[in-house]
């Protein structure tokens, strides 16, 4: 592989002009597609075929849902007074009809339809013009606001919610700024130059572009959510910036060392190139992964994520070599400056090999330290809890957050969660006596707080029978009563030769729930598996592959004790924005063990292909241990203060999906780049030995030769400009 990258980067060193505008222009090209043709973010919180997402869909067919966008504005009377006292039925009334003479409004129900017992809360829907897929204008939306002032100047609330009124997350803001400007200052602290810092920024952020108009032409034929686009952004910031600051560090080291422009580019292609397109193959296996799990939420998210990532490494690839070619000159360190001083001192002067040789005197210590340490971090992941968020993960100052828990301190918690059961037959007399029999069951069962009568279908060839439940849609009870319920009325469905299923979009939530949990093992076997094969080709190792599988799970387990201890148990929630405190969506896991998985085997890559390369010509395994921290600890210390920088900005985000995915991979990082990779891997490979870089002599003759580390290029061929 060493040898065809070579090739590569000779090749945009001697067509740099060429490389760029073939790039630009494909990006380009992208980008105007997508605006030209962007399609529409959909929310896919289901699983084809699914039990409750079958009988949600037969439903559909027999009580037919809305197909317009519809709101709900909850009204609560003064404290003291009711809805049924004169004036304020008065200006309930009044508000209403302001309400209906909105443009774009076509409908508002009766303030009487849904009111709380003891009288002091309604709840009103009102249904606009627009399409169900699409969005409601500002100006209508703020038009029905506007009206509040009729009802509450006399000490009412009027609160707007539903998916009117549901606040869209920006793709962008300010948070992701700050995060973009820490990162430039990493990488000016990294190089000592504006140039050399600007260049791997200018890459991740055209793949990011590139990546976007991908994922805009993508929606015209799947259905993406916001979250997916957001998810591959983050990711792909994080890696365009660590793969081109990989490169960039080789070459700036080989032109510290007097080595020719054109050379350097083309041996830092073939050499960090190669690292970095392990790397990548490694990421994009992990999130690719997540197709296992067979949920289209998370096949969105994973398969966006992959793109980004494979933007990212293509850049690296083809782009950044020809402005490594175009800066020229500008990027070799001069010998005075701290940057030439550094990458001509002594080995020992450097920081990291300080650190790996104190960590490398007391190997066994070390191992046992890290262990225990890591092992107390991921305790409170044993009291991780899962569900699909809702309005009640908002933040506590959203108008959909207030409504969400007005409706649950009125009608109860499971208002915000209704369920339902399904029943068709062959007869309308069939259907209403098999509903009826559902409903006493049901009536019977712990953690119903009502049931409501039975409602024939106008075809008369199904019923509905509601449910509210006792707890709200993202308690673990709720989840525990779904159960209980299609224990109870399957054999009733039997009995009366009917079909009866419990469905509802919290049923379809729970399906989904139990299906990532369920996809969680498999997903981490499938993964973990192809990733430990393609480092042993990699490194022609058995040992480290296996070392590097171990210190994923010991990160990847601080990493989710961390989010219990933040987004359960509320420790520094408040400095870091957490909108609310309680279970964290059911796909956090399994996302975050994706990108981590291919984020620590990065790190493992960029350290251990720099102690293979000296290994693999020196044969000395200790030397090989200081002289590859040396060369990648610096970078591996960079690359983890940026990735973390990049997901701690989208923090500021305030989204309930990505918040927990963000921390958990930023706290991930933190423990995996530092404790584990610099700390643990040195200590391990101490341990084992010359056995770290052996394979059994059978396995040798199977595992292909691909030379990572460029050990061929014995001396760098010229190349010209």
């Amino acid at each position: 592989m060493a040898t065809y990258l070579y090739r590569l980067g000779a090749l945009a060193a001697r067509r740099r002009l060429t490389f760029l505008v073939l790039s630009l222009t494909a990006l380009t090209a992208v980008l105007v597609l997508a605006f030209g043709n962007a399609g529409s973010f959909q929310s896919s919180d289901s699983i084809p075929g699914s039990p409750a997402q079958v009988a949600l869909q037969k439903a559909d067919q027999h009580f037919p849902a809305d197909t317009k966008v519809t709101a709900d504005v909850v009204f609560v009377a003064p404290d003291g007074a009711r809805l049924a006292d004169h004036q304020i039925a008065r200006d309930l009334r009044a508000t209403l009809t302001e309400i209906q003479a909105v443009h774009g409004v076509t409908q508002v129900s009766a303030p009487d339809e849904q009111v709380s017992e003891d009288g002091r809360t309604a709840v009103v829907s009102v249904e606009f013009d627009t399409p169900v897929d699409g969005d409601v204008p500002a100006a209508e939306l703020d038009a029905v606001r506007a009206t509040a002032p009729t009802f509450t100047n006399d000490g009412g609330r009027a609160v707007f919610g539903g998916d009117a009124f549901q606040e869209s997350v920006p793709l962008a803001g300010p948070g992701e700024a700050i995060g973009l400007g820490v990162a430039l200052l990493i990488l000016l602290i990294t190089f000592g130059s504006l140039v050399a810092a600007g260049i791997p920024l200018l890459t991740a952020v055209l793949g990011v572009g590139g990546t976007i108009g991908a994922v805009l032409l993508a929606a015209n034929q799947f259905d993406i959510s916001n979250s997916a686009l957001t998810l591959a952004m983050m990711l792909g910031l994080a890696v365009g910036i660590d793969y081109a600051l990989l490169i960039l560090s080789r070459h700036r080291s080989q032109l510290a060392r007097g080595l020719s422009v054109a050379d350097s580019v083309a041996t830092a292609t073939a050499t960090a190139g190669s690292a970095v397109v392990f790397a990548g193959l490694t990421v994009i296996i992990a999130l690719c992964g997540l197709c296992v799990a067979g949920v289209p939420l998370l096949t969105a998210m994973g398969l966006a994520s992959a793109g980004a990532v494979a933007v990212a490494v293509l850049l690296a690839l083809f782009l950044l070599p020809a402005l490594l070619s175009l800066a020229g000159e500008l990027l070799r360190p001069s010998a005075s400056s701290r940057a030439g001083r550094r990458e001509l001192s002594a080995p020992e002067s450097s920081l990291a090999v300080r650190w790996v040789t104190a960590v490398t005197r007391h190997p066994r210590k070390v191992v046992a330290g890290v262990v225990l340490l890591l092992a107390v971090l991921a305790a409170p992941a044993t009291q991780l809890k899962l569900a699909l968020t809702d309005d009640g993960s908002s933040a506590a100052s959203s108008s959909s957050r207030q409504s969400y828990d007005l409706v649950a301190s009125a009608f109860g918690p499971g208002a915000n969660g209704p369920l339902a059961v399904l029943v068709e037959g062959d007869t309308p007399q069939q259907i209403r006596s098999t509903a009826r029999t559902v409903a006493a069951a049901v009536a019977r069962i712990p953690g119903v707080a009502q049931v409501a009568g039975v409602e024939l279908a106008e075809d008369q060839r199904a019923a509905m029978v509601g449910i509210i439940p006792t707890t709200g849609p993202r308690d673990s009870a709720t989840s525990t009563l779904v159960d209980q319920l299609r224990t109870a009325v399957a054999p009733i469905g039997q009995s009366a030769g009917s079909y009866v299923a419990v469905t509802g979009l919290t049923a379809v939530s729970i399906d989904v729930a139990d299906k990532l949990n369920a996809a969680l093992l498999p997903f981490t076997l499938v993964v973990v598996g192809l990733s430990v094969l393609l480092l042993m080709i990699a490194f022609r190792s058995w040992t480290i592959p296996l070392k590097a599988t171990a210190g994923f799970l010991l990160s990847v387990g601080a990493a989710f004790g961390a989010t219990v201890a933040v987004f359960q148990w509320g420790w520094l929630a408040g400095p870091l924005g957490v909108p609310s405190e309680g279970p964290v969506a059911s796909f956090v896991p399994i996302i975050v063990m994706a990108v981590l998985f291919g984020l620590a085997m990065d790190y493992e890559v960029f350290l251990v292909s720099s102690m293979r390369e000296h290994y693999s010509r020196h044969r000395h395994p200790r030397a090989a241990i200081l002289a590859g921290s040396r060369n990648a600890g610096r970078v591996v210390v960079s690359a983890a203060a940026i990735m973390i920088s990049v997901f701690v900005s989208f923090l500021f985000s305030h989204d309930p999906d990505i918040m927990p995915i963000a921390f958990a991979l930023g706290f991930g990082v933190l423990v995996d780049a530092f404790v584990v990779r610099l700390t643990l891997v040195p200590a391990v490979l101490t341990l084992l030995g010359d056995h770290a870089w052996r394979l059994p002599r059978w396995l040798d003759r199977i595992v292909p030769d691909v030379d990572i580390e460029g050990h061929t290029l014995t001396e760098p061929q010229p190349v010209g400009v």
